[in-house]
């Protein structure tokens, strides 16, 4: 019998402009335990943590039933994949030698049960904001990241919580704009461009926007914008056959 795959993103656990955080980590760790026995793979499509920055010795306070649940996960046999997104582009290797996880930091094509996935966390697809540009390519140079790390983890952790912070709470309720339209919305623009080449993609998954999409762009081709896990706590779920986009309700996960 076939397992499923499970698809989530955007949990930002531990923003300081989330008043439910530890509430919100135990819905998502309970999620979790609930589908570890019919899951084959979880892919988390990044930002679950708000920031996440690994010192040499040192990692950020807290998050540990979310990292616990991630090693009793990767111990029973479950493939779990962490796409590193805008918040937690600063992954070292920690989580995958404690917790065992696979790190993806770029866009990945998978093949699973027959059917090819193309998954990202979305950031820097199609989106052409000349500001939000620059400011990824500051943080993802590698000299800007050794700066950084000079910097004493109580800083330099607090300096990483308070901009995530300050940037959400520049938008209204905390919250990312609405959808933009099929000829707006740069995700969808990059996908249709993107498949022109690559014909052979069933499913494009994204995080990032904090939206729920499901958009069939051709007879073949799906693409889906799936939420977040602070305020929709939606996921995507694959049985092999058919791919769905579900809302978690305490106790009662679907297939």
């Amino acid at each position: 019998m076939r397992k499923n795959v499970y698809i989530l993103s955007d949990a930002h656990l531990g923003s300081l402009a989330i008043a439910h955080g530890r509430t919100q980590e135990r819905r998502l760790v309970r999620f979790l335990d609930e589908i570890k026995n019919k899951a084959a793979a979880i892919y988390l499509l990044g930002d679950m943590f708000d920031f996440w920055y690994e010192y040499k010795y040192a990692v950020p306070k807290g998050y540990t039933r979310f990292l616990g649940k991630l090693s009793e996960l990767t111990d029973m046999g479950v493939e779990v994949h962490f796409f590193t997104g805008n918040h937690d582009i600063w992954m070292y290797g920690y989580l995958e030698e404690e917790c065992g996880v696979i790190i993806h930091t770029k866009p990945t094509t998978v093949d699973i049960y027959d059917k090819v996935f193309y998954m990202a966390h979305g950031d820097g697809l199609g989106d052409h904001d000349p500001k939000f540009n620059f400011i990824r390519r500051v943080f993802h140079n590698r000299v800007c990241q050794r700066m950084f790390s000079a910097l004493h983890p109580r800083w330099g952790i607090w300096f990483g919580l308070t901009w995530a912070k300050h940037s959400r709470m520049k938008r209204a309720d905390g919250k990312e704009p609405p959808y933009q339209g099929e000829d707006k919305e740069a995700l969808v623009k990059y996908t249709k461009k993107y498949m022109k080449t690559h014909p052979d993609i069933d499913y494009f998954i994204y995080g990032h926007r904090h939206i729920e999409l499901d958009l069939m762009l051709s007879r073949k081709t799906r693409m889906m914008i799936i939420g977040d896990w602070i305020w929709q706590f939606t996921y995507v779920v694959f049985d092999g056959e058919h791919l769905f986009l579900e809302e978690y309700a305490e106790g009662e996960s679907k297939p």
